[in-house]
This record gives C-alpha cells, sequence and structure tokens, in this order.
C-alpha cells in the first residue's frame, strides 16, 4: 500500500495512487516547490523562480546526484540498492534548472528501471513539455551531497522499458512521463527521494528531535529539567519548559521588586511622620513650656529686672526711680515678704456697708471673712496668678482668731517665696506627682501651680482643705449650676445658720474659696442670691487692677461689674477650687501627706 506525500492520503494500491496523483495533483495547477505559491502555470512557475528564487544554485552537467534506492521485483523477489546517476543540463537561455532528456547509459553508468509494483509513493505528473526540473540545496558543494541526497521537487523521466540499449531513446514531447515529487524534511527541509530516504535521513541527522524512539535506535535520550528535575524526551520541549520557568521567576522577582519597593517607600513615609511628629512635640511642648513658664527664662527676679529697664528705655521710669525699685526689689527677695504695692485693703468692709445701703434686687448676700486683694506686677504678670490668689487666701486665714495662731509670725510671703515653700512640702514627701511634673524645682520659673499645688501647700502648713471637681458642665450651654450650688450651701451655712430669718447681708467668718479653671485663677469672696432666685458670685480677679474703685463712699452697681459673675459667664469645661475649713493635727498631717501620693478630688456631681 502506498501513501501520497502530496496530500497524505494512505491506504492506495499502485493503480490507485497513479490515478489519485493524475486527477488530485497532475489536473491541478502548479505550485512552487521553494515558496507556498500556487495556483500558477507551468511558465508562470518558471517566471517565478528565475525572478524570486535566483540564490538557488543551478545544477552543473558534470555534477551527479545519487540515491539509494531499493527496488522490488514483481515476482516478489527484490533487488539490490543501485546508484542511479542522471545528468542534469542547464538552459542558459532559460535561466532554469532543467533535467536533460536521459541519453544512452555510459558504461559507467546504469539506469534501473523499477517495475509499476515497486514504485515509492512519489508524485507523479505527466510533463507537458516532455522537461523535468530539480533543484539542488544551495549549501551543496560541487552538487555533490553524502549520504542520502534532497533536493526540491524534480521531474524525471525514466524509459521502462528500458534495456540498457544505446539505441533505444527516451519518449518524445508528446510522450506522458512520470514527475516525483519526493517529500521533504520537516527540519531541516531537505527533499530526498523517497519516504525511506526521508526515515533514514531524519533517524542519523535528526534522532534526537523525535519525541517517540524509533525502531533500531537505540536508547532515548532524556532531558531532566534543571528547575524541576521533571524529565523530557525533547530538547525543544525541554527549552520551551524552562523558558516558562525563567518566566515565573521573572514575575516573581517583579513582584518582590514591587514588594520590597512599597516597603522601603512606606518606611521612608513612616520615617518621615516620626520625625514630622517628634518636631511637632517639642514645639508643642516649648510652647507649653513658655506658657507654664518651664522653659528657663528666668523667674520673677529677672523678669521684674528686664520689665523695668524697658520702662526706663521708653522713658516711662527715669534711672533714680529705677535704681531705688531696684534695690527695693532685692531687699524684698531676701527677706521674703510681699511688699504690698499690688494689695488692696478693706474691700470686704466696703462691699458689706454697699449692701447694707443698696441691692434691694438681691435677696441674700453672703460675704468671706475680710481679705486682701493682690493683683499680679511686673515681676509675675503673665503666670502669677495662682501665688496671688494663694496671698489673697493666706491673707484671710492670717486674720482669723481660728488661724491666727497656728500661722503666728507668717507674714505674707512674695513669690519666690511661695515658690521655696512648696518646694519645701515636695521635700517632705506631699504631692510627688506634681514634684516629678514640675521637676522639683519651681525657684527661678514662670512655673504656673495649680489646685493641688494650693493643698499640698495648705496641708504642710496643717490647714485643713478639700478639693471639689466640677468635671463637666450640669445645666444648659456648659453652665455649671452646681458649682454656684455648691458655693451657696457652703457660705450659708455653719453655726451662724439657723431657722430664725436670716439678715439680706450676711458676713461670714469663712475664708476665701480658690477657683481654677484652664489658663486662670480666681478667688471667690462671696455669693450673690437674687429675689429671681439666680445666683451670682463675687470674685477677686488677680488680673484686675482697679479694685480701689470699689472702695469709694459713692460705689455703684456698676462698679461691682468687676467682681461679679453668672452662670452663663462661666462655661468653661471643667472647675476646680480648694476650700479651707479648719485646722489638722499632726497625725491627720502625715495621714493626709501618705494619701496625698496619689491626690484624689471630690467629684461633683
Amino acid at each position: 500500500m502506498f501513501t501520497c506525500d502530496i496530500c497524505g492520503q494512505s491506504g492506495l494500491s499502485d493503480p490507485d495512487m497513479r490515478t489519485h496523483i493524475l486527477i488530485m495533483h497532475e489536473e491541478n495547477e502548479y505550485n512552487c516547490p521553494i515558496c507556498r505559491l500556487s495556483g500558477i502555470s507551468y511558465d508562470e512557475l518558471m517566471f517565478h523562480i528565475e525572478t524570486s528564487h535566483s540564490e538557488v544554485k543551478p545544477v552543473d552537467d558534470s555534477r551527479t546526484i545519487c540515491s539509494i534506492d531499493k527496488e522490488k521485483d514483481l515476482g516478489a523477489s527484490f533487488q539490490t540498492s543501485k546508484l542511479v546517476h542522471l545528468e542534469h543540463k542547464t538552459v542558459p537561455e532559460q535561466k532554469e534548472f532543467e533535467v536533460d532528456r536521459m541519453e544512452e547509459p555510459k558504461p559507467e553508468m546504469s539506469c534501473s528501471a523499477s517495475p509499476p509494483s515497486c514504485e515509492r509513493p512519489f508524485k507523479h505528473n505527466i510533463n507537458r513539455k516532455g522537461e523535468s526540473k530539480r533543484l539542488m540545496p544551495s549549501g551543496a558543494v560541487n552538487g555533490h551531497v553524502s549520504g542520502p541526497v534532497w533536493r526540491q521537487p524534480e521531474k524525471t523521466i525514466c524509459d521502462n522499458n528500458h534495456r540498457g540499449s544505446e539505441d533505444n531513446e527516451l519518449p518524445s514531447s508528446s510522450e506522458e512521463s512520470v514527475k516525483f515529487d519526493a517529500p521533504e524534511c520537516p527540519f531541516c527541509g531537505l527533499i530526498g527521494n523517497s519516504g525511506e530516504d526521508l526515515d533514514e535521513h531524519v533517524k542519523d541527522k535528526h534522532s534526537e528531535l523525535l519525541e517517540t524512539p524509533q525502531k533500531g535506535c537505540g536508547k532515548q535520550r532524556l532531558y531532566p529539567c534543571p528547575m524541576c528535575k521533571l524529565v523530557f524526551g525533547n530538547c525543544q520541549v525541554l527549552q520551551e519548559h524552562v523558558e516558562l520557568h525563567l518566566a515565573e521567576s521573572r514575575a516573581e522577582e517583579c513582584v518582590l521588586a514591587d514588594r520590597r519597593f512599597a516597603q522601603r517607600l512606606q518606611e521612608e513615609e513612616e520615617k518621615k511622620r516620626k520625625v514630622f511628629e517628634a518636631k511637632r512635640e517639642h514645639e508643642e511642648f516649648q510652647k507649653l513650656q513658655q506658657q507654664y513658664g518651664l522653659d528657663n527664662c528666668g523667674g520673677y527676679k529677672q523678669q521684674i529686672m528686664n520689665n523695668m529697664e524697658r520702662a526706663v528705655a521708653r522713658g516711662q521710669l527715669n534711672p533714680a526711680e529705677y535704681h531705688r525699685r531696684k534695690a527695693e526689689v532685692l531687699e524684698t527677695l531676701a527677706v521674703g515678704e510681699d511688699d504690698g504695692r499690688t494689695r488692696t485693703l478693706g474691700l470686704i468692709r466696703a462691699l458689706n456697708e454697699y449692701y447694707q445701703r443698696n441691692g434691694a434686687e438681691i435677696r441674700h448676700v453672703y460675704l468671706c471673712a475680710e481679705a486682701d486683694h493682690y493683683h499680679a506686677s511686673l515681676g509675675d504678670k503673665g503666670w502669677g496668678c495662682g501665688y496671688r490668689n494663694f496671698q489673697m487666701l493666706l491673707s484671710s486665714l492670717m486674720k482669723m482668731e481660728e488661724y491666727k495662731c497656728d500661722l503666728h509670725g507668717l507674714v505674707i510671703p512674695c513669690i519666690p517665696k511661695i515658690q521655696a515653700m512648696i518646694e519645701e512640702a515636695w521635700k517632705d514627701g506631699f504631692d510627688p506627682q506634681g514634684a516629678a511634673y514640675f521637676k522639683n524645682k519651681l525657684q527661678g520659673t514662670r512655673a504656673w501651680i495649680g489646685a493641688t499645688e494650693i493643698y499640698s501647700l495648705l496641708t504642710f502648713l496643717r490647714i485643713k482643705c478639700q478639693i471639689v471637681d466640677f468635671h463637666h458642665p450640669t445645666g444648659p450651654s456648659d453652665t455649671h449650676p452646681r458649682l454656684f450650688e455648691w458655693l451657696r450651701q457652703f457660705y450659708s451655712s455653719g453655726k451662724d445658720a439657723g431657722p430664725r430669718l436670716q439678715p439680706r447681708v450676711v458676713w461670714t467668718n469663712k475664708p476665701p474659696i480658690y477657683l481654677q479653671h484652664h489658663g486662670h485663677s480666681r478667688t471667690v469672696i462671696g455669693i450673690e442670691e437674687r429675689n429671681n432666685g439666680t445666683l451670682c458670685l463675687l470674685v477677686f480677679d488677680p488680673g484686675n487692677h482697679e479694685m480701689q474703685k470699689l472702695l469709694r463712699r459713692d460705689m455703684t452697681g456698676v462698679s461691682l461689674k468687676m467682681i461679679r459673675r453668672f452662670i452663663g459667664s462661666m462655661k468653661h469645661k471643667q472647675y476646680q477650687i480648694v476650700a479651707v475649713n479648719g485646722l489638722l493635727t499632726m497625725e491627720e498631717k502625715n495621714t493626709r501627706k501618705h494619701a496625698s501620693a496619689v491626690l484624689t478630688a471630690e467629684k461633683v456631681p
């Protein structure tokens, strides 16, 4: 059975093969044996080869092509392989590659005619022009090729009735001849004489490219993958497989590089953010230090000296007055006693007399015991409110019989002296957290003090007091009605209160109350209860320098605006008060000292 090498149809007998070649391929148009051009006439094919494939070398007359052909005998006997020599001539005027008609065989050359039954499954074409064409590979040297010879499709004329006689000529151009179109090697593109030659060529030259071993080829060579150890029988498949590995590796490397780049960017952003936050925190801390007087810019003494020098430079203070004031300041600081320049005496008495004469709209007014007002000076302006409020509170306690004995010999201290007293209380063990906050140092600074420092100092002096914390608003519009009610209850209660009708003006024997809120502090010296039920606090503000107006006999209600505070005007988020209510024994003092390790306040509500 034969297989058509042109279209691949198999299972054809010799007559069927001839009929198939004639019908399916000969009657069709010509195809270019070098490229894939098809559907053209013979003349067009010749012109196409001349113009498009001129680089293909023609075969000289002296060149021969040898092929090994196995012949079969019709009588079931096979002939041995014979070397077939074909002469080729080149037609110069046509510049085409043609095969001459076979002449009489020379003594050293022979032509074996294969019987029809043993013909190879080649393409058989009728050569209408009586000529055959054959193309040699351009890589052939002098027209000779070793081993099985491969060439482009050719037209070969062979006399089937050749008997070896020189007188026997080939058929004329009118006679039909057989055209052979040899199979092409799928690996290198060379064309051979027959399918068997193609098999031998592939086994000999391209055995490593075969995926499945052929019979007689020996042991198949295996190609293990160097990356995953998978074994392949074809090196091309192995190459594609390795390229897939490399592509995956490159993709993983790209992903890893992107991840590293993103991580590096994130680290840089985090580093920048930390640097920015540290810088901002440092700036805010410096602002807080400056605000609360912890910026090491000097304390009370440094500030008052600088302010007096600026006053001299502006012409507000003459040099003689400057030196006189400077000497007084240094003397006061050496003694530790306030010079009284910022003190206003007799205010509570003046208020009592005013309310006795005026205030028809007031149902009750409660005033604290006698207290002096102290306002800020050039040395503590902007930060000394806490110290000035302590001076006001202490001035009242020193005038009260209940506290006078225990405070015997004590004078109203100046601000540097108050700072030294607080440091002494810290050394004694009071408020260790506050001491750590200020680094155990207040002297020489402009540090603000608050309710906890006032509590620690009073307790150190054996004065019984308490801290009450109004930690959030208790009324509409962020007001603190509970604070006002607590203060009214504080001043209206006591041994003087009873079932009998109280007078409209009550001058109590209770000391003033220290009132602290964010950024400032004041001293509460009384409270008004009006006819409509509203309450109004009476406060001494250290920032007020015009308190002497209240000492006038013709004082009116307008002058009281500087000390009146209604509920609607006190809208800070949190208020703390320090209220004095007696003296401490030594045991109570020690108990409170140990308890001050963690200071607690009474919270309202």
